[in-house]
């Protein structure tokens, strides 16, 4: 049974990890460390090729399934997903009901793909910490977080060099992205209250994208046919979590997820 708003319980616990990394490291010291590594690759310009891209995520549970899949090689599950032509790789590192860590994302990272910062980023720490793990970009949830604060993290995610995944969940929202000129929006078909899914919900908000920017479909994939749905409304890139972690063989599920966007996606107009 889902606990009822898990985001407000992740943002709580959000908080949490900030303050103990906090006590740990000075701000100063772990954007110094960031900073000295070599820059990451565009998570944008890896959306924006022809047809619809596939990134693939990391993800070894979820709060309303539980336990998806073991993982317990990371890197290797990444260079699957690689293998299968995903264009990026997203990386949970929220620890509570999702088994995340940034040891995660940094060894995924390595790998010179393009990853995403997967978590309920609260704070301009948490975008550092995503910069000295190696991360590419980092989602920041409109649902989560006010104007000033989005505005915030977003300069630190462009001082740090990391692109910006908004997430959005509605039409209020989606004006909202477009009002901060956001350029890489997310549409998540999932309510993170109850964890919920409306494929439904993703037509209409692609049709109220900001001029120019490249869109992500988000949960609710089950198969090439969903992909390929996404893709027809709009999409740019869909972002695909249970359906890839539960398979098999994770290489040709995402070779069929990645063909899918191929024959119907769009062509990467957004670019």
């Amino acid at each position: 049974m889902v606990v009822p708003d898990v985001l407000a319980r992740q943002l709580d616990d959000a908080r949490r990890r900030v303050a103990e990394a906090a006590a740990r490291e000075p701000l100063a010291d772990l954007r110094a460390r960031a900073a000295a590594g070599p820059p990451p690759p565009s998570f944008r310009a890896a959306l924006t090729g022809p047809g619809t891209a596939i990134v693939a995520e990391v993800k070894r549970a979820s709060p309303s399934r539980g336990g998806l899949a073991a993982i317990p090689d990371p890197v290797a599950r990444a260079r699957s997903y690689v293998a299968g032509g995903a264009a990026a790789i997203s990386v949970l590192t929220a620890p509570l009901g999702f088994e995340g860590s940034l040891t995660d994302l940094e060894v995924v990272s390595d790998l010179g793909v393009p990853t995403l910062r997967k978590d309920f980023v609260v704070d301009v720490r948490q975008v550092w910490e995503a910069r000295a793990a190696g991360a590419a970009a980092v989602l920041l949830i409109a649902m989560a977080l006010d104007d000033d604060h989005l505005r915030t993290l977003a300069a630190a995610a462009s001082e740090a060099d990391l692109d910006v995944l908004l997430e959005v969940h509605d039409a209020a929202e989606m004006a909202r992205a477009t009002a901060l000129g956001a350029d890489l929006v997310g549409v998540n078909v999932r309510d993170l209250r109850d964890f919920s899914v409306d494929r439904g919900r993703f037509a209409p908000l692609a049709a109220l994208r900001p001029s120019g920017a490249v869109l992500v479909a988000e949960s609710g994939v089950e198969g090439p046919a969903d992909v390929a749905g996404y893709a027809v409304a709009g999409a740019d890139a869909v972002l695909v979590g249970e359906h890839l972690v539960r398979s098999e063989d994770p290489t040709a599920a995402t070779a069929a997820l990645v063909a899918a966007g191929s024959t119907t996606g769009t062509t990467g107009g957004a670019a």
